[in-house]
Parts: structure tokens; C-alpha cells; sequence
């Protein structure tokens, strides 16, 4: 069954749509920041939804802290895909495919 993913910061559901520095993977759920600035600090929390059972199921909350000495870790670039071996669709439907490149 088919499943939605819905963040929450600090009590309040991340509007995703307009922010271009966030962005949720709706294949894994997976929340991405491509830069973390001090307003980003505090509690996330995933809510995973299945409207086929008609239910919503909360993880644990995860807090988001700055590293006080400045330094970042080192990351060597890739570019990271979760592609399945054989994707089908139907002649002039949409598909979409997640990419993200990685690194520092």
C-alpha cells in the first residue's frame, strides 16, 4: 500500500513545498537539508500515513544540534540513487526518480 511522509519540526508540519533547501523523499521518508543554518535547530519527528489502513504512525522525535567548534565533516561527493532495476509506466504518465548529490 502506497505511503505518505510528513515531518514535524518543533510541534509545527514542515511546509516543504516552497523551501528549497528542504525536501522529503517520498520513496524512503528520508528528510534532506542541503544546508543546515541555526533556525533549523530542534526536534524532527516523522509521521508515516497509509490511507488504505486509514492510520498514522508517529516515530520518535530527533533532535537537529549545530556543532559548536564549526568544524564540518568530511564527506567525499557521490552522487546517490535509489533507482529500482526495471521501473514500468504507461506511454505518457509521469514517473519521477530521486537523485541527490552528496558531499562536501
Amino acid at each position: 500500500p502506497a505511503l505518505s511522509y510528513t515531518w514535524i519540526f518543533n510541534n509545527n508540519t514542515l511546509d516543504l513545498q516552497e523551501d528549497s533547501r528542504r525536501f522529503v523523499s517520498q520513496a524512503t521518508g528520508n528528510l534532506y537539508l542541503a544546508k543546515v543554518e541555526p533556525w533549523d535547530v530542534g526536534n524532527y519527528t516523522c509521521a508515516v500515513s497509509s490511507a488504505q489502513a486509514q492510520r498514522r504512525v508517529w516515530g520518535p522525535p530527533t533532535a537537529l544540534t549545530l556543532r559548536g567548534d564549526g568544524v564540518m565533516g568530511e564527506y567525499e561527493p557521490k552522487i546517490e540513487v535509489r533507482f529500482p532495476e526495471t521501473t514500468y509506466a504507461a506511454k505518457g504518465s509521469s514517473v519521477r526518480l530521486e537523485c541527490f548529490a552528496l558531499g562536501k
